[in-house]
């Protein structure tokens, strides 16, 4: 008996001990921790949705663009994803929620280690509503990495794909960091009340940017400005690769608007999910109107960047701007963006998919719609102009930092002679001159279609000498 009575008695002095150890006592409760669980799910899937984006624009840009480049595009998402997830691990994700310096930047939690925004990627979750600091980052990241291949499109085709390596580090570790430090991290511009939901302005501006800046800096592709200036198209390839990557760009955005309430609430999440594809919807109808009027055709591809306009437009604000605000944000980033198009062909950049002209403009498009009609927050909703002076006042401050550091880094690559490929390495096409290898398997028969090898015509094509005369191959 007394043995017994000795033995429950160290087992309740251990029970205390442990209730009282510092990692016991800050356990969460069962409903906590299940709630946890749930939220982790939920991140999951976020995750993988946003992370699966990167194959849409894969093909988006690639369908657009010339099929000697195909495996360059492809190539160019691969090297974003793969290069952008780890320069964000030990860099980017610090800079962006690290300790603020003077609002400006973060200052510690480096490869997540230690810091003022966590205690480690091993640290448990002891406050309820938090989640464990991996898929924290892992959502962040694949963010990061978006932004950095929004420039891939617009330099399609001209581009050294070690520069477009440097130039996505630079976005992901540096430049796209500094901007989210600015707007969720804690930064100025969060203190100032600047509203950005899921990234209109911080991912979609921020690289939408940059693709302008380097596209002007890098210059145009070999014939699509003529001897006066007129722009001419250059088609792209292949118009089924351009729908469906526009359609899994669109099946991602549930990820990224949706998942970005950042918790498995399904009462707040439910409105950013039909407000978001309601201005998808209206973007490409938009859009399919207004080429189908002015050019007398509806037009896929300008269809498409309509649908993606509307994404892009709604991301702001999809839980501020209601139904009928988003088909309105729909309705304008759908025509806003065919003139945007041909806007900055007249101003002498080539743009090679649109990326400004869907990400940036229609970025800022947003960030604007969501002071004028935003619930709370809009001028039409008896709030007044305040928002919508910071919201301008973000988006230019957004626009003129990342235009800034992307010319540095893209003139300092150009003063080394590593920017450009070469003329004979333009025409001749990227995926054999950067890869050593052709992303179609006809165009990689090598001397039963070349002959003497692959040459150009003067206009630029590629041509196979052959007993009937030059020929001139399909591009």
């Amino acid at each position: 008996m007394a043995r017994r009575m000795l033995l429950m008695a160290g087992s309740a002095l251990g029970m205390l001990l442990v209730l009282a150890g510092p990692a016991a006592a800050q356990e969460l409760d069962p409903t906590a921790t299940l709630q946890m669980n749930i939220d982790v799910v939920f991140y999951m899937l976020a995750i993988a949705l946003v992370f699966f984006m990167q194959a849409g624009f894969a093909m988006l840009e690639t369908g657009l663009t010339r099929s000697k480049n195909a495996a360059n595009i492809m190539m160019k998402n691969i090297a974003d994803m793969a290069f952008g997830i780890v320069a964000y691990f030990l860099i980017g994700f610090g800079l962006m929620y690290g300790a603020s310096a003077g609002g400006f930047l973060g200052t510690d939690t480096f490869a997540l280690m230690p810091g003022s925004y966590t205690d480690g990627l091993t640290a448990p979750v002891t406050e309820p509503g938090a989640i464990p600091i991996g898929v924290d980052f892992l959502y962040q990241a694949v963010f990061a990495a978006t932004a950095g291949t929004i420039v891939s499109g617009a330099v399609a085709g001209r581009i050294k794909f070690g520069a477009f390596v440097a130039i996505s580090i630079a976005l992901t570790a540096v430049i796209y960091p500094i901007v989210g430090h600015w707007v969720w991290g804690g930064g100025w511009l969060s203190e100032l009340g600047y509203l950005d939901f899921a990234g209109s302005s911080v991912v979609h501006m921020t690289g939408g940017v940059a693709a302008l800046t380097i596209a002007a800096i890098l210059g145009p592709r070999r014939g699509k400005f003529a001897s006066d200036g007129s722009a001419r198209v250059i088609p792209g390839h292949s118009a089924p690769f351009v729908a469906l990557g526009t359609l899994i760009l669109f099946f991602g955005w549930f990820g990224f608007n949706g998942g970005s309430v950042l918790a498995a609430d399904g009462v707040a999440v439910a409105p950013v999910l039909t407000t978001t594809v309601l201005a998808g919807c209206a973007g490409g109808i938009s859009a399919m109107l207004f080429t189908w009027f002015r050019y007398h055709k509806p037009d896929l591809s300008m269809t498409c960047n309509g649908i993606l306009a509307g994404l892009v437009g709604i991301t702001a604000g999809p839980d501020l701007v209601g139904g009928v605000g988003a088909l309105g944000v729909g309705i304008v980033a759908g025509v806003l963006v065919t003139l945007s198009v041909a806007a900055v062909d007249r101003m002498g950049i080539d743009d090679a998919v649109g990326a400004f002209s869907v990400h940036g403009v229609c970025g800022a498009l947003g960030c604007v719609w969501l002071a004028i009609f935003g619930d709370g927050v809009g001028l039409l909703t008896g709030n007044g102009v305040t928002q919508l002076v910071v919201q301008l006042a973000g988006i230019v401050a957004i626009a003129v930092f990342v235009a800034a550091l992307a010319a540095v880094v893209a003139l300092a690559l150009k003063s080394a002679g590593a920017l450009r490929v070469s003329e004979e390495e333009e025409i001749e096409g990227l995926d054999i001159h950067e890869h050593g290898m052709y992303g179609y398997p006809e165009a990689a028969l090598g001397a039963s279609v070349y002959p003497a090898g692959p040459r150009t015509s003067a206009s630029g094509e590629v041509v196979a000498p052959s007993a009937a005369g030059d020929k001139v191959l399909q591009d």
